[in-house]
């Protein structure tokens, strides 16, 4: 599974470790990714996402529903990949 956040689509970028001496090698910048549960009140069940801080964030603020419709709407998830959990 890739390390992308299904809410933010938010995924590793590429970058560089500078050392004192300037000399520059490819490094990553990995995103802060949880494994969280969430109780989906419209469809009364549970699911799993896994999301960045930032999504978490979002969620927070705007709610489940809103967050996945966004998403799906914008490309970073679909309803068959969200795992529902028992």
């Amino acid at each position: 599974m890739s390390r992308i956040c299904q809410i933010t689509g938010k995924k590793a970028m590429v970058g560089n470790n500078v050392s004192h001496s300037n000399r520059r090698t490819k490094r990553r910048f990995n995103v802060n990714l949880l494994t969280k549960k969430f109780y989906y009140a419209e469809e009364d069940c549970w699911i799993q996402l896994r999301l960045s801080a930032a999504g978490l964030r979002k969620i927070d603020k705007v709610g489940l529903h809103k967050a996945l419709v966004d998403a799906v709407d914008k490309g970073y998830c679909d309803w068959r990949k969200i795992k529902v959990v028992g």
